[in-house]
């Protein structure tokens, strides 16, 4: 398997496909990208137009980004010169099973098959493939929108090979991404295990009347979030114990945060709850478009982005002069 990308293939153009469409091409790609919706070159278009001030803000070149993005009739003429193939197909593992195995027989040899899977380890779809074509599978799963947030789930699956591995982590690299390696396969894999866990709890605490969905997004947004995009949990936790760290945090309320663990909520999610739930988010967000809260997502994440950027630097200049 080579290593030198140059032509992606992109399968599946919904909301992840048209953002990976456009940063690979962004990054010099060549972008053969398929999907059979009937609106597909206008999605293509519309997508390249949207999301390419927010590349160039991020200090890419996205001059003649159009001209290296081609559409393709299906998935056979779209991976014919692959150097590396991202699907972004449904999540149903049926689907991919059927996928892979025409990806296996149609994309040349060296090409690396990456799935955009939010939640089905890879191995689940490969065990009707030969172990050599399952070797070159795996996971590189995203965060929305994937050419504005930078990490990248790297998953192998039982046969992927460590080549694959290390071909996947130099990509996403290549892509100014942030490929996190996963060694063990589970469900939903690290980052959707985590948001999950923190929705469950925070639907349990709407449905209990405890806070609105406008104002919990307020607590995550002006306490958590802020820490979280800067340090995570662990450091966040070891910070937390002062000069003592992580362990004098677990020595010392150690045994409150197992009873509060205890005490966490299990939603109902009865129809009628969810009713209620979908209802008060409707209520809180309703009066504003799609287009108009993305739109303001986008632009406070770049925001986040290139403060942290800059704080980076600052790190660095700061160590040198040291």
């Amino acid at each position: 398997m080579t290593h030198d990308f140059r032509t992606a293939a992109v399968i599946g153009a919904g909301t992840i496909g048209l953002s990976w469409t456009t940063l690979f091409a962004a990054h010099g790609f060549t972008v053969h990208v398929t999907d059979p919706r009937p609106d597909l070159a206008e999605a293509v278009d519309a997508a390249l137009a949207d999301f390419a001030p927010h590349l160039a803000a991020r200090g890419l070149d996205v001059e003649g980004l159009a001209d290296r993005v081609h559409l393709a009739a299906d998935v056979t003429e779209a991976v014919r010169d692959a150097d590396v193939v991202q699907e972004n197909g449904p999540e149903r593992v049926e689907f991919k099973k059927d996928l892979f195995a025409t990806l296996v027989r149609e994309a040349p040899a060296h090409a690396l098959l990456l799935s955009s899977s939010s939640a089905i380890p890879s191995t689940d779809f490969t065990t009707d493939l030969a172990r050599e074509d399952a070797g070159r599978i795996l996971i590189g799963h995203p965060f929305n929108p994937p050419h504005l947030i930078p990490l990248v789930e790297v998953v192998p699956g039982e046969h992927t090979t460590e080549e694959a591995v290390q071909a996947a982590v130099d990509f996403y690299t290549l892509l100014g991404r942030t490929p996190v390696v996963e060694r063990k396969e589970i469900p939903g894999f690290v980052g959707n295990r985590l948001q999950n866990a923190l929705s469950r709890e925070a639907v349990y605490l709407v449905e209990q009347g405890v806070v609105t969905p406008e104002d919990l997004d307020k607590v995550m947004t002006n306490s958590l979030g802020i820490r979280w995009s800067t340090v995570g949990p662990f450091l966040g936790s070891h910070l937390g114990g002062g000069p003592g760290g992580y362990r004098h945090m677990a020595e010392h309320i150690g045994a409150s945060m197992k009873r509060m663990w205890a005490g966490l909520g299990t939603p109902s999610q009865t129809a009628e709850e969810q009713e209620r739930l979908i209802e008060a988010v409707e209520k809180a967000y309703g009066s504003s478009t799609y287009s108009e809260l993305a739109e303001t997502r986008d632009r406070r994440q770049l925001a986040v982005l290139a403060a942290l950027d800059s704080a980076d630097t600052s790190d660095t200049s700061h160590k040198e002069e040291n």
